[in-house]
C-alpha cells in the first residue's frame, strides 16, 4: 500500500462530478472543484482535458465522415468544433451542410450552417464557423 492507493480506497475514484458529504462539487479522487470553496482546475489540467477532448472529437469526426481527412485543417476544425459543442450526433444532423462540404461547395455549406437552430442558439459562434468554412481562414 502507498499513499495513492490509500487515498483511492478512502476517497473513492469517481469519473464524473459529484457532491461530497458537505454538498460541494468534487471529481476524481476527492478533488474539490467547487468554486464556493476555492476549488477548481489548474491551467495545465484544463489544457490536458482539452487535448484529450480534441483527440476524441477528431477521431469521432473522421470515423463518421472519412472524407473530412481530405479537408484543410481549417475546414476540418469547423467540424470538430461543432462536434465539440453538439456531439457527433448533433453534427451529423447537418446533412445538407455536410453534403455541400463533401462536394466542395463551401459557400453553400456556410449558408446551410447558418440556416439552423444551432445558429439561432449560438449566433456568434455559428457566424464565425460558417465564415471559416466558406473562406478557409481561421476566425
Amino acid at each position: 500500500m502507498d499513499l495513492r492507493q490509500q487515498l483511492i480506497r478512502d476517497e473513492g475514484s469517481v469519473s464524473h462530478a459529484y457532491e461530497d458529504s458537505l454538498g460541494f462539487t468534487t471529481i476524481g479522487v476527492g478533488r474539490l472543484i467547487d468554486f464556493r470553496r476555492g476549488g477548481g482546475l489548474r491551467d495545465g489540467e484544463i489544457d490536458f482535458l482539452l487535448g484529450n477532448d480534441i483527440e476524441e472529437k477528431t477521431a469521432q469526426v473522421l470515423a463518421a465522415l472519412p472524407w473530412a481527412s481530405k479537408l484543410s485543417e481549417t475546414r476540418r476544425a469547423v467540424l470538430i468544433n461543432m462536434a465539440f459543442q453538439l456531439g457527433i450526433g448533433g453534427l451529423l444532423k447537418f446533412k445538407r451542410a455536410l453534403g455541400s462540404i463533401e462536394d466542395g461547395q463551401y459557400k453553400e455549406a456556410s449558408m446551410e450552417m447558418l440556416d439552423s437552430l444551432w445558429a439561432q442558439q449560438t449566433p456568434e459562434r455559428a457566424k464565425r464557423l460558417s465564415k471559416q468554412m466558406e473562406r478557409d481562414e481561421w476566425q
